[in-house]
């Protein structure tokens, strides 16, 4: 029937000390300024400075960029955008980022999103 609860906790916990933790997004807070860096080299042509998606070219795509300022964005969760970030979305110019940008780079990017979408509130 196997180990009593207590014994298969307490080896878990045992274990998981002699094993080195892995390293996640939320070990590394998101800096706001190094997501304003990544935003303006990758998604400033699209969705403009202020995020409201009139970059310099959004005229040119067929599908218009998301303005992050608009109340549809704001109720986005974090883990939804940052899905966007790292996959992009089907049918749009919205691309993956995936391998292009660390883990870290979309953390931070994703942060930087939130700022633009609060500064309409």
């Amino acid at each position: 029937m196997g180990l009593p609860l207590f014994a298969r906790i307490s080896g878990l916990m045992i274990a998981s000390l002699a094993v080195p933790a892995m390293l996640l997004a939320q070990d590394y807070p998101p800096d706001l300024s190094r997501g304003k860096a990544v935003y303006e080299r990758h998604c400033l042509s699209c969705h403009g400075t202020s995020g409201r998606g009139d970059g310099p070219a959004a005229a040119s795509l067929r599908v218009a960029p998301a303005n992050f300022q608009r109340f549809g964005s704001f109720l986005k969760s974090d883990e939804e955008l940052l899905r966007t970030i790292e996959h992009g979305i089907v049918f749009s110019p919205m691309h993956s980022w995936r391998g292009q940008l660390t883990d870290e780079e979309m953390s931070d990017v994703l942060a930087y999103v939130r700022f633009l979408s609060q500064q309409a509130r």
